[in-house]
């Protein structure tokens, strides 16, 4: 009688997908990532998306690595920005979908390399099923972390922390920051992974593992945030035409946001601040006595400062700018975008890319300055952090924000560029996860929606439909709480940087050093005989 001894025995984990098959897992992890976000907000379909791409990666040689990385990052970041092509067209999306490709792609290869060396190093059951997935987890953060801030600027749209916004994870944002919540989704996604290609752990055991893990994620307590008072806020959509390629006479989005504010007129509110858009004001109040006057009117009728979005010059420079205006008074603080974006607000090294694409560009045609006044207003003692549009991605600007007394976060944006699509939910979405992780409430006052107050729990506080003009009248909570998030800044993006690169690297030591020994062991004569 014979027996077949199955080609897998002895092995700690199954074998690696083939080719084609990593392939496939890629692109379905690409496209299940996206799930999570807004507007279907499917958030587990994330953490299933990402396992499925680091499986697509283990087991790969650095030119399967990089194109499997490649494939996945198409997949991921082509469905999630799509809303590039609304009125833009394809190469707008297309450009920006392939430099996020390029990350992927080298990402891939570090997480191949994790997936490779770490559990040869320690293949105990801890190093396999708990060690492993963490430096994977790690090599996806640094991956993100450098495409977030490289390069001119970055991009920082689509971490993956973001598509737990509606989720019942999104509290872990107040203790480890995004970029703390983005490696413990991918550790759990690689942990998923691991204990499936498990081959020497029973499943009842591996089950144990996953079950604490999610279980522990779940019921981790939300970070206490205590109260300071409350400040009312009439918050403004005035559902205006006020896109890119948008035909209107100047004045026009003044006028709508003002038709929709003078429905206040006359209700006897009692309120501290009124929050428009930007670009609310298309006739710049600085040099305009009309829309100066306009924001006088709405100012005396609602007895309350205005928070204003509008284009301001200042010598040869032009900045997006956020005013606060009170009647009689004029401009009493002003906020210049931080973080203008490249390629849209204004174009990096114009002497080179220009002549790439000349009918492109044409419609960047001047270069929006770099703000460098502080970060908020003073809203009569209260202090009111400002972001416009773009800047809500910035980690560094909202750091500055609390830093200088924010107790509340204004967030001014205009996403009438992006028609009907997702990207308005999807920077709601970011937005959603700030106030969780300042502690603080944040208005988010559109041209035309997505506009909402969030609390600092995450919750709708109020909103409004997306292309209708109204507005949001709220008594929103101040805070000065810090949370450890903000506490640890980017301590621990940067811990868990080194620590994966560094573990990488003694893994790889440590094997070279093994195989080299085996070496001399068979290279030896066998002695006497």
């Amino acid at each position: 009688m014979t027996s077949t001894i199955p080609a897998d025995a002895g092995r700690a984990t199954a074998r690696p997908l083939s080719l084609d098959l990593a392939l496939l897992a890629a692109i379905v992890g690409g496209w299940f990532m996206d799930l999570g976000y807004p507007d279907i907000a499917w958030w587990p379909f994330t953490i299933v998306g990402t396992a499925l791409v680091l499986a697509s990666l283990r087991g790969r040689s650095i030119g399967g690595a990089l194109l499997v990385g490649a494939v996945s990052g198409f997949a991921y970041y082509g469905i999630l920005i799509e809303w590039l092509t609304v009125y833009l067209g394809i190469v707008p999306w297309l450009a920006l979908t392939l430099a996020q490709v390029f990350f992927t792609a080298l990402g891939g290869v570090l997480i191949m390399l994790a997936w490779r060396w770490v559990p040869r190093a320690w293949p105990g059951v801890a190093g396999r099923l708990i060690l492993t997935p963490a430096v994977v987890a790690a090599a996806w953060t640094a991956r993100e972390a450098v495409a977030s801030v490289f390069p001119f600027g970055g991009f920082a749209w689509g971490r993956l922390a973001h598509s737990q916004a509606e989720g019942p994870l999104n509290h872990w944002a107040a203790w480890v920051g995004f970029s703390g919540l983005t490696f413990l989704l991918a550790w759990f996604s690689a942990m998923l992974v691991a204990v499936v290609i498990e081959r020497r752990v029973g499943m009842l055991r591996r089950g144990i593992l996953v079950a604490g893990a999610f279980t522990a994620l779940l019921v981790w307590p939300a970070v206490p945030i205590a109260t300071t008072g409350t400040i009312s806020v009439a918050a403004v959509q005035g559902d205006s035409d006020s896109g890119l390629f948008a035909e209107y006479e100047q004045g026009q989005i003044l006028q709508d946001h003002y038709d929709a504010t003078r429905t206040l007129f006359d209700q006897g509110l009692d309120l501290d601040v009124v929050v428009w858009p930007e670009n609310a004001s298309d006739l710049d109040p600085l040099r305009s006595e009309y829309a100066a006057s306009v924001l006088d009117l709405v100012s005396d009728r609602l007895e309350a400062p205005v928070v204003v979005g509008t284009i301001t010059v200042e010598g040869d420079e032009t900045f997006n700018s956020v005013l606060l205006w009170r009647a009689g008074e004029g401009s009493v603080d002003q906020y210049d975008k931080v973080h203008p974006v490249p390629f849209a607000e204004y174009l990096p090294a114009r002497d080179f890319f220009y002549p790439l694409a000349p009918s492109l560009f044409d419609l960047v045609p001047r270069d929006y300055s770099f703000g460098q006044r502080d970060t908020v207003v003073d809203l009569d003692g209260v202090i009111a952090g400002i972001s416009i549009c773009y800047d809500i991605v910035d980690d560094d600007l909202l750091a500055r924000q609390i830093d200088e007394g924010a107790q509340v976060l204004l967030a001014p944006t205009n996403n009438a560029d992006f028609g009907v699509s997702d990207q308005s939910v999807q920077q709601l979405a970011i937005a959603r996860l700030r106030a969780i992780e300042s502690g603080r409430a944040l208005v988010n006052a559109s041209t035309v929606g997505a506009s909402a107050i969030v609390l600092p729990d995450g919750s709708t506080l109020d909103s409004l439909p997306l292309f209708e003009p109204g507005t949001m009248v709220q008594q929103v909570p101040l805070s000065d709480t810090v949370t450890p998030a903000h506490a640890l800044g980017r301590t621990l993006e940067w811990g868990v940087i080194l620590f994966g690169l560094l573990t990488i690297t003694l893994a790889g030591l440590l094997i070279g050093r093994g195989g080299r020994a085996r070496a001399r062991v068979h290279e030896e004569p066998d002695g006497p005989r």
